[in-house]
């Protein structure tokens, strides 16, 4: 049997669900945001780090579909992501809502791969309040880690 010639390995690209958790009442009793806001994703295999604050560095690549969501802590208090602002060089979210449902989320591509951190601000409506919270600090997108320094 001839040896097979090896293709570079293209990996394909991954969605990478982003989740903002948020304390809306603690939120609204202080009109603190960034005490309130836990942020996750599910690229920690790939490097994000700073889970379960505000200032979460979600790893990503050129192609990865990005999906953000909410989750309040309490349930019977409304909260909603009202707007993503980031660089439309990297990305372009879209607000969209699930078929047959009033849930709320946001998606975009990441059109570029990253050589620095791209940092990039959530905006969340809450309660009954109409002006939107926005925490001071900043989540980022940063892309692949070092090469020498994976498996740390």
């Amino acid at each position: 049997m001839p040896p097979r010639t090896r293709q570079a390995e293209r990996r394909p690209a991954r969605p990478v669900t982003i989740t903002a958790v948020v304390d809306p009442v603690a939120a609204l009793a202080s009109e603190n945001l960034d005490d309130n806001l836990y942020l996750y994703d599910t690229n920690r295999g790939a490097g994000s780090t700073g889970f379960g604050t505000p200032e979460l560095r979600s790893r990503v690549r050129k192609g990865d579909t990005l999906l953000w969501n909410v989750l309040p802590l309490e349930c019977e208090t409304y909260v909603a992501l009202a707007d993503i602002e980031i660089d439309p060089r990297i990305a372009e979210p879209t607000r969209k809502v699930y078929p047959g449902t009033d849930i709320v989320f946001w998606t975009a591509e990441v059109k570029q791969d990253l050589t620095e951190p791209v940092p990039y601000r959530l905006s969340f409506l809450l309660g009954t309040v109409s002006t939107p919270f926005s925490p001071t600090a900043r989540p980022v997108l940063a892309g692949p880690a070092d090469e020498g320094k994976e498996g740390r």
